[in-house]
C-alpha cells in the first residue's frame, strides 16, 4: 500500500560562518543548518520522524532551549517552520499525528513533541533514561521543560531482525509500512536512525550520526567547524565513529536500496524539496 512522505525543515539555525559550517562561501556570513524532519502519511495515521523546534520553544526560547543553545546555534525561531504549522499548512489535522519517532531527544529534535501531546513517542530505551532520571549534565542537554507535558512514551528494547547488517526494532507494529528504529549509538547513548520503507526502497533518517553529506561518501570532507562541533557533542566517540563507518559501507554497497540523509545538512534536504 502506497504512502506519502513529506520532507520538512522544522528549524533553521545560523551557526558560526558559512566557510566553517557549510564548506563554501563567506567567512563573515553565518552558516546554515536545518532540522530535517519527516511527515509520513499512512492509511492509518500520520507519523512524524523528529519534531525540530516547537511552538513553545519559539514563544519561550530561553527556558525551553537554554541560553547556551541560543548563543551558539542561533535558531531563527520561526512559527512557520514548526512541525505543527507545517502539518496544518499541508492540510492535515494535527490530531491525526498519532506516532512520533525521534532519532534522539536533543532539544532541536524533541522541541515539537509538546505540539502533539496525544501522540505516542517511540524511543530506544537508553535514550529515555537520562530524560527520566537526569544528572546535572543531562539537564543541560535534555531540556526538561520540553517534556513537562508528560509525553506518551513507548519504550523499545534492542531486539529485532537484521536490517542490512544493522540491528533493527519495529517501532510501530500494525502500520501498512515498515518504520524501524536502527540503533546508531554514539551521538547520544540511545541515538537511533529511523528507516521507512517506501515501495521497494528504504529511506534512512540518520539523525545526528553524521552532519555533512560527504561523511557517507568514499572521501569524507566535512567542513572543519562541523568536525569540531560533532566531536564536542558526542557521548561515546568510538561507537559514533564505528557507526559512521557502517553508514558509509551501507551507502556504498546498498545505495540502490537505501537512501541516507542526516538531520542538519541543507544540501540533503534540497535533494527532496528543492530548497535547502
Amino acid at each position: 500500500m502506497s504512502i506519502r512522505i513529506h520532507h520538512l525543515n522544522c528549524g533553521t539555525m545560523c551557526v558560526a560562518c558559512q566557510r566553517l559550517i557549510n564548506g563554501y562561501g563567506s567567512w563573515r556570513k553565518p552558516g546554515k543548518l536545518i532540522c530535517h524532519c519527516l511527515l509520513i502519511e499512512t492509511p492509518e495515521s500520520l507519523v512524524l520522524v523528529d519534531t525540530g523546534i516547537g511552538q513553545a520553544d519559539v514563544r519561550d526560547p530561553r527556558r525551553r532551549l537554554g541560553s547556551g543553545f541560543l548563543s551558539i546555534i542561533h535558531p531563527q525561531l520561526s512559527m512557520e517552520e514548526t512541525a505543527l504549522s507545517q502539518v496544518r499548512a499541508l492540510g492535515y489535522d494535527p490530531c491525526d499525528v498519532r506516532h512520533i519517532v525521534p532519532t534522539h531527544l536533543d532539544m532541536d529534535h524533541a522541541g515539537g513533541l509538546s505540539d502533539f501531546p496525544a501522540a505516542k513517542v517511540h524511543v530506544f530505551k537508553p535514550e529515555l533514561e537520562p530524560v527520566l532520571k537526569p544528572r546535572m549534565r543531562d539537564r543541560v542537554r535534555f531540556r526538561q521543560p520540553q517534556f513537562e507535558h508528560s509525553p506518551h512514551w513507548v519504550v523499545h528494547e534492542e531486539q529485532g531482525d537484521s536490517w542490512f547488517g544493522f540491528g533493527s526494532i519495529q517501532a510501530i507494529p500494525g502500520l501498512s509500512t515498515d518504520v524501524l528504529l536502527i540503533p546508531l549509538v554514539g551521538h547520544t547513548r540511545g541515538h537511533s536512525g529511523v528507516a521507512v520503507r517506501q515501495g521497494d526502497k528504504w529511506l534512512l533518517h540518520c539523525g545526528d550520526a553524521y552532519y555533512h553529506h560527504s561523511q557517507i561518501s568514499s572521501r569524507p570532507q566535512a567542513p572543519a567547524g562541523l568536525v569540531v562541533f560533532e566531536a564536542a557533542v558526542q557521548t561515546i566517540r568510538c561507537q559514533r565513529l564505528r557507526n559512521q563507518a557502517r553508514l558509509r559501507h551501507l551507502a556504498a554497497h546498498h545505495g540502490n536500496e537505501v537512501e541516507l540523509f542526516c538531520a542538519h545538512d541543507p544540501v540533503e534536504l534540497e535533494r527532496y524539496t528543492g530548497t535547502g
